[in-house]
């Protein structure tokens, strides 16, 4: 019986106090649901970054080693870029030289244009490679073949393409044994692979693979070389690392008193790199978000002040009627709760529909789970609670008599 009088009746009473103040019980929805929406919309789109991060990365695995000239990580050491580049015959001193490792593989890359028919695609990222490519960057084959020592050793004109490829050249059509002309030079597609996604609107697709001795045939002046590792998994990944660097400063021919002229790039430091900035940005962000719902807050707070000031009267009947104080202070804490939840609830659908648009007009993916939507209603009943407590407590705690006596 206390619960249904407490709780029920309060609601019913405070369903009927919202109905009948309709223009400011929306105002007061409005900014709450204004906070909400942004609280959700921020964390949809990190939550579509990560998600795409974590995406693009899968291609690598966490024991690959990159041997590039510069470092993936920018630092503020610009002597870098006088670095000489890694060579052919460099990455083959490593494969001969590093042992330990499971996989070593050249890996050249150019930006290209690729034409096919009467149409073009631009700034195609062109990669030369050995047979080995996938012990490296693990991606699958869609159709057809992947390249062979043959290809290799003949400098043969053949190519595997990226979806993008496939869907602006031939559509639903069998790319297999077509032509295509990547900056100038016809390239026979034998094989396609399976799709990857996109990583902040850039497409990991838009790529062909070549053998690499025809890349170094056409494209050797230019472009960035690096060299694919991948190390034992099982192993002490630091003495491995210390071992390569060994390995990498014999083929570059350095002296002992010399610097490194190379840098051992891991993808984990990509994603150290990555949750750094995101974190900082989603910090920031859900400021932005905590300060608009403390305004919405201190809406519910002040709306509920004027509405006990207004049923002053009212209270004082219903406690001289015998009504407790806790009946009078669930009837309060609910209705600030409901203006705050119907506000949560209006903020959840705008934040989602944000957070979709957002990602259809710009290069940033959206993605929210189902368990951020219960956690932004969750938290705008928290609001509810936490600025109503003052409002209802001053209600509860008026005295009958003098209550009655308010005009």
């Amino acid at each position: 019986m206390s619960f249904r009088i407490h709780f029920l009746e309060g609601g019913k009473i405070a369903m009927r106090t919202l109905r009948t103040h309709r223009l400011r019980s929306f105002l007061t929805v409005l900014g709450v649901g204004v906070g909400v929406a942004t609280l959700l919309a921020i964390v949809g789109i990190i939550q579509g970054m990560n998600a795409s991060f974590e995406k693009s990365l899968s291609s690598f695995s966490s024991n690959v080693l990159f041997v590039q000239r510069m470092p993936m990580v920018p630092t503020d050491d610009f002597s870098h870029r006088n670095r000489k580049p890694i060579t052919l015959e460099q990455a083959k001193v490593v494969q001969r030289l590093a042992v330990f490792a499971e996989a070593v593989e050249p890996i050249y890359g150019i930006p290209k244009n690729v034409k096919f028919m009467d149409r073009e695609l631009f700034m195609v990222s062109i990669y030369g490679a050995t047979p080995n490519y996938f012990a490296v960057i693990h991606e699958e084959l869609a159709e057809g073949r992947f390249l062979t020592q043959e290809d290799l050793e003949t400098q043969r004109k053949v190519a595997v393409i990226g979806k993008d490829l496939v869907d602006t050249f031939f559509g639903n059509t069998n790319p297999l044994g077509e032509t295509i002309w990547i900056a100038g030079v016809p390239f026979v597609v034998v094989g396609t692979l399976k799709p990857t996604g996109k990583f902040l609107g850039v497409s990991m697709d838009n790529q062909a693979i070549v053998p690499m001795n025809t890349y170094r045939a056409f494209w050797l002046e230019s472009g960035d070389t690096s060299i694919g590792v991948v190390l034992p998994a099982s192993g002490p990944q630091a003495l491995l690392e210390e071992e390569l660097e060994g390995v990498v400063r014999r083929a570059r021919r350095l002296g002992p008193a010399q610097p490194n002229d190379f840098s051992l790039n891991r993808i984990d430091s990509m994603k150290s790199l990555y949750n750094s900035v995101t974190g900082a940005l989603f910090g920031v962000a859900m400021g932005v978000g905590l300060i608009t719902l403390l305004v919405g807050g201190i809406g519910i707070m002040n709306m509920m002040l004027v509405s006990v000031r207004e049923r002053t009267r009212e209270i004082g009947l219903r406690r001289a009627l015998g009504a407790r104080r806790m009946t009078i202070v669930a009837q309060f804490m609910l209705e600030a709760i409901l203006v705050s939840m119907l506000g949560g609830a209006i903020g959840t659908g705008a934040g989602l529909l944000a957070a979709k648009v957002v990602s259809w007009v710009t290069p940033l993916p959206a993605v929210v789970h189902p368990l951020t939507v219960v956690g932004g209603l969750s938290f705008a009943a928290f609001v509810g609670l936490v600025f109503g407590i003052l409002p209802a407590l001053k209600a509860a705690h008026l005295e009958p008599i003098v209550a009655l006596r308010h005009e």
